[in-house]
């Protein structure tokens, strides 16, 4: 795993709605070598006290403009300090780092199932599927339709509105994407064109929800464990999970794993 570690220009740092805002940094380094699922390990400005960094996917990488975007969701002091930051302001990344996605050889048909700001993570491999002419279809959910953030992001990519559901309903369908996911398996074996693979990053439960339903289709899914971590780099071990063959380390042995790995 080869490490680049940049002071990175802020560029852009704005909301995109329910709390979920883009930062777009300017670390060409990092966006010549990411591949999707990797994440970079950000250390904030103005957070001397704070001296652990945070991991944030990569939400895209732009080798020639040498940008890399991340997606990030307020949920305590730090990401709220993130928000205040300026486009003066820089921030020190290392990265890329980690496991990426790794769809089958010959995939053919591919299911993208993102939760909030998971769907951040899965759209570069939503990128580098359909530009290698895999027929891709993507389902986003979240809590409600100003959290859809990556919606048209999607649909940009993939030339059609990707399936949504909203939790309290204001957006697609109501209540959980599970439903979706679960028709959406079952359709295309139904048409006799299955499924030869399903991504998914939210949150856990989502998470162990799609592999089961994945695996009873016959069909291989990765997972993306996001971990808190401190080191970021394989040696503190503070982001394990549980695996079948035993404790593996979220920043270097994943973040994405095969889901059959995981132990739910």
């Amino acid at each position: 795993m080869t490490l680049c570690n940049e002071n990175a220009p802020i560029l852009v740092n704005e909301e995109m709605g329910c709390n979920i805002w883009l930062m777009t940094v300017r670390a060409p380094e990092i966006a010549s070598t990411a591949r999707p699922g990797q994440f970079v390990h950000v250390k904030v400005p103005g957070m001397e006290a704070h001296i652990l960094r945070r991991p944030f996917g990569v939400y895209a990488a732009d080798a020639e403009a040498g940008t890399v975007d991340m997606m990030y969701q307020v949920l305590g002091f730090g990401t709220e300090h993130m928000t205040e930051l300026a486009i003066v302001d820089t921030v020190e990344m290392i990265g890329p780092i980690g496991r990426g996605w790794q769809p089958p050889e010959g995939c053919k048909r591919a299911l993208i199932v993102a939760g909030g700001v998971g769907s951040a993570p899965l759209y570069p491999l939503v990128e580098e599927l359909t530009a290698a002419g895999v027929a891709t279809d993507a389902i986003l959910g979240a809590s409600t339709i100003d959290a859809l953030v990556a919606r048209e992001r999607y649909g940009a990519v993939l030339g059609c509105e990707p399936a949504c559901s909203t939790d309290d309903g204001t957006y697609g369908r109501a209540g959980f994407c599970t439903p979706l996911v679960e028709e959406a398996l079952a359709a295309a074996a139904a048409e006799g064109a299955p499924y030869d693979y399903v991504a998914c990053c939210g949150p856990e439960p989502l998470m162990k929800i799609v592999a089961g339903m994945a695996d009873a289709a016959g069909v291989f899914c990765e997972v993306s464990m996001e971990r808190r971590m401190a080191c970021g780099v394989g040696a503190c071990l503070s982001c394990v999970v549980d695996t079948v063959d035993g404790k593996r380390r979220a920043c270097v042995d994943g973040p994405v794993f095969p889901a059959s790995e995981v132990v739910w």
